[in-house]
């Protein structure tokens, strides 16, 4: 039985505006087991960070927690108090922010920053501190450590400052780790070595990763279970394979086309926008940029239906009277590969 570390159920949560209550996210359920990589894709305003921000108590102050509870180890967070949740921060749930430019302090020195966290949670003096911040550095790649701990922010490359936002996030040895967009903006090159290296830590310090991104791309060869997010809902979930090979929603087949392939000679782009939350659509939040909307998606608003054990999608064309559509080419093309794929599993 795989043993679940988080579980977020029924959360919803407004944003009050001066333009009325926006309805950020609606109604999101998902786990985390131990040891594994969750992903969750979605356009940006879909609600991504949001969700993990709410799991972290960091959510800004015209957010409100309408319902729903986050589990961790049985423990409902959202239950917890300001200094309850900054003991678990950084020692048991870490969170690697977008942006490393603005996530480092420019006028404290590197060491400073990796050791502080040990300091507050490991409860170490500061040259015990330092020494294990100059271990986790060398273990994140950063050539020349031992000079290199007394160095500021500005004096670090945008790829080895993420690298440095990792160490933070790691030098405690977190159960959960929430990685926020971490290689946005990176160049591809930077951005494979990031993954490569938050793999291998993964396996070193077996710690289970939420890894938040807009590009599907990037959660293949990371992810081992993908939740596809729109509008503030998750809309298809399954593991890695599933989503990628076997898609149900139009919206993922959307991502999934607008993604670059060795197959694909263009790449299609999702029509229109996501719908405004301050009030949100009665039925199928994708229905208005959907080719393939039904009337009832205007309507009704679809339930789950299940795909496998491990895959669901809300979508009305799954439903077994709707008619029966031709997805574009390069999902045809994946459906196809993922048949295959399942025939050469059963024959060994």
């Amino acid at each position: 039985m795989t043993e679940r570390i988080l579980d977020v159920k029924n959360l919803r949560i407004d944003f009050h505006t001066y333009a009325g209550e926006v309805k950020a996210i609606r109604d999101v359920s998902f786990h985390l087991n131990k040891g594994e990589t969750l992903a969750i894709v979605g356009e940006s305003g879909s609600g991504k960070s949001v969700t993990t921000k709410s799991i972290m108590g960091l959510l800004a102050n015209n957010a409100k927690v309408v319902s729903g509870s986050i589990l961790y180890h049985d423990q409902d967070l959202l239950k917890k108090s300001e200094k309850e949740m900054q003991n678990i921060r950084g020692k048991d749930i870490a969170m690697i922010f977008q942006d490393p430019m603005t996530s480092l302090d420019p006028t404290m020195k590197i060491g400073q920053q990796i050791a502080e966290p040990l300091i507050k949670h490991k409860h170490l003096d500061k040259k015990k501190a330092w020494q294990q911040a100059l271990e986790i550095m060398k273990l994140v790649g950063i050539n020349d450590a031992e000079k290199r701990i007394n160095n500021y922010p500005h004096q670090f490359s945008g790829g080895q400052r993420q690298r440095i936002v990792i160490a933070i996030a790691l030098v405690c040895y977190p159960e959960v780790l929430i990685a926020d967009e971490p290689t946005t903006a990176l160049d591809v090159t930077i951005q494979a070595q990031i993954l490569d290296l938050m793999k291998d830590l993964q396996s070193k310090i077996e710690t289970s990763i939420i890894f938040i991104t807009h590009d599907l791309g990037v959660v293949a060869g990371m992810a081992d279970r993908v939740a596809v997010m729109y509008a503030g809902e998750i809309i298809e979930y399954g593991t890695v394979d599933e989503i990628f090979y076997n898609p149900q929603h139009p919206y993922t087949w959307g991502l999934l086309n607008s993604m670059p392939t060795l197959s694909s000679t263009k790449l299609e782009a999702i029509p229109g926008t996501p719908p405004d939350l301050l009030d949100p659509p009665k039925g199928d939040p994708f229905a208005a940029r959907n080719p393939f909307a039904m009337k009832i998606d205007a309507e009704q608003k679809p339930p789950f239906f299940k795909v496998s054990e491990t895959h669901y999608a809300a979508t009305w064309l799954l439903h077994p009277n709707a008619p029966k559509v031709t997805p574009p080419d390069e999902i045809v093309r994946r459906w196809q590969l993922y048949r295959k794929m399942n025939n050469q599993t059963q024959v060994h």
